[in-house]
């Protein structure tokens, strides 16, 4: 069976951290042993006190391939993603040309990818309005979910949809059981002292008065009563707002089909910390005041929020408005895929966070709600995606590791702890530290 064994005296287990050495064959783990075992004829390596972790799972990530190539693409987006201990991403249906809200986008995008990947790929349909009469069809091409705005997306070809719209789609969903994922906002046409003129607009404070927390809580408590109505599974990507905590715990108390996410750069960055003229920061949701940003850690110790995503949704420098630092022109997204784990991790660690706590938050539970039934986890039977890491070394983001297509992030220049050693998805080094290994031929989801 061409078995090989690997060990350290941190695996992090369903159980807990533990010694083991982990059996890998035919991609998958074939046994968990307690402590150091070493059998005859079976290749064995320790990695000491490392962690041994199940790879990480990121359930949002923008890649843009094809169409729009010139922003990110698979190769250059799954090499960072492998460089931060990630071995499955499931990319948005928006940022590519054709935007994937139809069967034959999704099929265009499938050929697109072939002999690009490093890891396991999967995919969102969209809906916008217009296309209700092809949910059912993209929903039978094994799409994860589909993805909805409640604002303008940034892509005119990816307009938002009304509730009008959700009321149509809702149905569809609930036949599949298949689970809407919403960029809540709802746009208001006058924000009470608000200014817009080119004096301010390099004003991060600016900017973040521009986009109220106000807008997300109405948007997401309009989700959960539709949610409601319809017996629905909705997931509020990217939550910025403590305001909206209380909205979503009070729905998972009452059982509705509601989970949701944030984002490191929530986390890690907050407001009164950002330059003006910063555009490399901008996005949307924006990023909020410190004190704002404590209670969305606190929301992910109590199970509000489920699980971590990037967001990943990088753009050319002249799309963000480098020159200008025009906030309300530049493009909002923030290139963030290498640095899920050590961004995370360098907030989490500072706030007794276990690694018990990350491996839930970054592998079992984006895991489950994908269904991925044998990711996210080190068990007997479950594939042998792992990640291998060094959660006490740290280092300095330098624009030249960084592997996404622009360099242009703002976590550069920024001290993260926790060095990623190895990558690996069925068992194969996809990552090692310094080099990839050849692109893969990983499981796509169609």
């Amino acid at each position: 069976m061409n078995n090989s064994a690997i060990h350290s005296t941190r695996v992090v287990t369903p159980t807990g951290v533990i010694e083991a050495s982990l059996i890998l064959a035919d991609g998958q783990i074939l046994d968990v042993l307690a402590g150091r075992v070493e059998r005859e004829g079976i290749p064995f390596e320790s990695f000491g006190d490392k962690v041994i972790m199940p790879g990480v799972i990121d359930a949002h990530v923008h890649i843009n391939e094809p169409g729009r190539t010139h922003w990110e693409g698979f190769v250059t987006a799954t090499k960072a993603a492998a460089a931060g201990g990630i071995t499955t991403m499931i990319e948005m249906p928006l940022n590519a040309d054709p935007v994937t809200t139809t069967a034959e986008a999704l099929r265009v995008k499938l050929e697109a990818v072939t002999g690009k990947l490093h890891m396991n790929v999967g995919f969102y349909g969209g809906v916008v309005p217009g296309n209700i009469d092809d949910l059912d069809a993209l929903l039978r091409s094994g799409v994860f979910g589909i993805k909805a705005f409640l604002t303008h997306s940034g892509i005119d070809e990816f307009p938002n949809v009304t509730e009008a719209d959700l009321r149509k789609a809702l149905p569809i969903l609930k036949k599949h059981d298949a689970k809407l994922l919403v960029h809540c906002e709802l746009e208001r046409d006058v924000i009470p002292g608000l200014t817009r003129n080119r004096d301010n607009a390099r004003s991060y404070t600016n900017y973040l008065a521009s986009r109220p927390a106000q807008w997300e809580t109405d948007a997401i408590a309009l989700m959960i009563r539709l949610s409601e109505e319809y017996d629905v599974r909705v997931h509020i990507v990217h939550v910025s707002a403590a305001e909206a905590l209380p909205l979503i715990r009070d729905a998972k108390k009452r059982s509705l089909r509601i989970t949701a996410e944030t984002c490191p750069h929530y986390l890690v960055f907050c407001a009164e910390e950002i330059p003006d003229g910063a555009t490399e920061f901008k996005c949307a949701p924006p990023i909020r005041e410190r004190a704002n940003n404590e209670l969305l850690w606190e929301a992910l110790k109590d199970g509000t929020l489920d699980f971590m995503a990037t967001d990943h949704s990088p753009a050319p420098p002249d799309i963000k408005e480098q020159q200008s630092g025009d906030f309300m022109k530049a493009w909002g997204g923030i290139a963030g895929l290498q640095f899920l784990l050590p961004a995370f991790w360098s907030g989490a660690r500072e706030r007794g966070v276990s690694l018990e706590d990350v491996a839930r938050l970054l592998c079992t539970n984006p895991a489950d709600f994908l269904g991925l039934k044998r990711k996210g986890r080190i068990e007997v039977g479950c594939d042998a995606d792992l990640v291998v890491w060094d959660p006490e070394a740290s280092f300095v983001v330098r624009e030249e590791m960084v592997q996404h297509r622009h360099k242009l992030t703002p976590y550069v220049g920024r001290t993260l702890r926790g060095v990623v050693e190895r990558t690996m998805v069925d068992r194969r080094v996809v990552f090692d530290g310094t080099s990839f290994g050849n692109a893969v031929d990983p499981l796509i989801w169609s």
